[in-house]
């Protein structure tokens, strides 16, 4: 279907609903993703990944709200390949996704509401995991993860 079939608007309106319904909304998306970020460039292990490769970080928080808003309500927004820059990131392993799924946890646990961290929280899993997969797979040529390795 194409985005913009009354098919494809309705499930975006009921996605959207879903989340705001457990306190995901636009406010809650832009203090997410300013407060992350805030926590990810004074971080010693992150920190200096992210400030190698970003010059300005105004385009790259906007860029991330609109990445989020994607993820959270279906908005179809956001255009950009974020596997192709990780698997890019020389030494990048499992332990810098860890680290940056902990540093995620704890600024949702800043934002509260159950529900929400609980489901934003997921979907960083599952995009962690998807970028950790692609690394292993295209970067260094490996099988993928193995069940050791999943992301808690």
């Amino acid at each position: 279907m194409q985005a913009g079939s009354p098919h494809a608007l309705a499930a975006r309106q009921a996605k959207r609903a879903e989340a705001e319904a457990m306190g995901i909304d636009e406010e809650f998306v832009s203090d997410l993703v300013e407060r992350f970020y805030e926590r990810i460039r004074s971080d010693a292990l992150l920190g200096p990944i992210f400030s190698d490769r970003i010059s300005d970080w105004p385009i790259h928080l906007a860029q991330m709200k609109r990445f989020w808003r994607s993820v959270l309500f279906s908005s179809g927004e956001f255009f950009g390949s974020p596997m192709t820059k990780h698997i890019a990131i020389e030494g990048l392993d499992r332990s810098h996704f860890v680290h940056w799924l902990d540093l995620f946890r704890q600024t949702l646990d800043e934002l509260g509401g159950e529900d929400a961290r609980e489901h934003v929280q997921a979907k960083a899993r599952m995009i962690a995991t998807s970028l950790l997969n692609g690394v292993l797979i295209h970067r260094d040529g490996a099988l993928g993860l193995h069940a050791e390795q999943a992301l808690t």
